[in-house]
């Protein structure tokens, strides 16, 4: 028998304002997502797939519905609620990276530690791991921009595990490496999901990505198709 959901949508809509007058980029979008569970989010370009994640995530409060993450309705929630709720048990990686250049490798690995006041050398070692177990103890003190976009989108993914998150949200973190590196980043994510236990949601085009994961939901003109 499946645990509590860990994000459970419920009727979920989302409207949005434009000169033409009103654009619904998603309609009565149900489904949930458990511990473990490796989700992938497909659809054409404007489909709500972003939007989509950055809901659940709770980055954007302004729908209709109900979206609750860990059991919370995300909507009835602060901005400094919602960030409280994300601070340790939600991960995030982006196709833009969004490392700190002016950090080194390691440094943007251990920033959510420095974020959170979690730094003792218990952390400091298990970040030390990651580095070594994505393959790049050996820049770790490169600062970010001499990296390669593959190596730069495997410090992200160790940097979005290094606080264990729960779940781990990813906007198509594949979109901007070439297919040796995006093949070996999907693999990197797969053993973290497996060595962690982290639920695992990826808005991607790849559909070999998308195979690989337990679940795919696909949207077309922000309908979940079945």
């Amino acid at each position: 028998m499946l645990n509590n959901p860990l994000v459970e949508v419920k009727h979920l809509q989302k409207t949005v304002s434009a000169h033409s007058g009103l654009i619904k980029i998603l309609s009565d979008i149900n489904f949930a997502i458990y511990t473990k569970e490796t989700i992938a989010i497909l659809g054409a370009s404007g489909s709500g797939k972003s939007s989509l994640l950055s809901i659940m995530a709770g980055l954007d409060p302004e729908y209709e519905g109900s979206v609750h993450l860990f059991g919370q309705e995300l909507k009835d929630l602060s901005e400094d609620q919602r960030s409280a709720l994300r601070k340790n048990d939600v991960g995030f990686v982006f196709q833009s990276f969004l490392l700190i250049p002016e950090l080194s490798a390691f440094q943007n690995i251990c920033l959510p530690l420095e974020i959170s006041g979690n730094i003792n050398p218990q952390t400091l070692e298990f970040a030390k791991s990651l580095l070594t177990r994505i393959g790049l103890s050996e820049r770790a003190n490169h600062f970010s921009n001499t990296l390669s976009g593959g190596e730069q989108q495997r410090i992200a993914l160790a940097r979005a595990f290094i606080s264990k998150p729960k779940i781990l949200f990813l906007d198509e973190p594949t979109g901007s490496l070439d297919t040796e590196n995006g093949k070996r980043v999907i693999e990197l994510l797969f053993e973290l999901n497996q060595d962690f236990d982290t639920t695992i949601v990826m808005v991607t085009h790849d559909t070999e990505v998308s195979q690989q994961c337990d679940r795919v939901l696909t949207l077309k003109a922000g309908s979940l198709v079945l």
